[in-house]
């Protein structure tokens, strides 16, 4: 579980990112859990968009995500959801 703190380092470093993937219509899929897990071993921290078409609710497509990635749930800021996931291999964010 992150801290206060730590989340606070994470979303100042999100700030400069762009979400690398969208949830559409269909909401959350094993593919895409799959390829965001993928993701995150090699990027630790990500954005995600929420698209408007999007008939589930963000903060359930956030929950979905981050359980399914076994990632943390950094913030959730209108459409966008930004996930951490320490990675194994390739460790770059030095958390306080």
């Amino acid at each position: 579980m992150l801290t206060g703190k730590q989340k606070r380092v994470l979303r100042a470093q999100a700030h400069h990112l762009s979400p690398i993937f969208q949830v559409g219509k269909t909401g959350v899929n094993e593919n895409m859990v799959t390829q965001i897990e993928e993701a995150l071993e090699k990027r630790e921290l990500i954005k995600i968009t929420i698209l408007q078409n999007c008939m589930e609710d963000k903060t359930e497509v956030a929950q979905q995500l981050s359980e399914g990635a076994e990632a943390e749930l950094v913030q959730i800021i209108g459409n966008i959801i930004v996930l951490y996931k320490e990675s194994i291999e390739n460790k770059k964010i030095e958390l306080p």
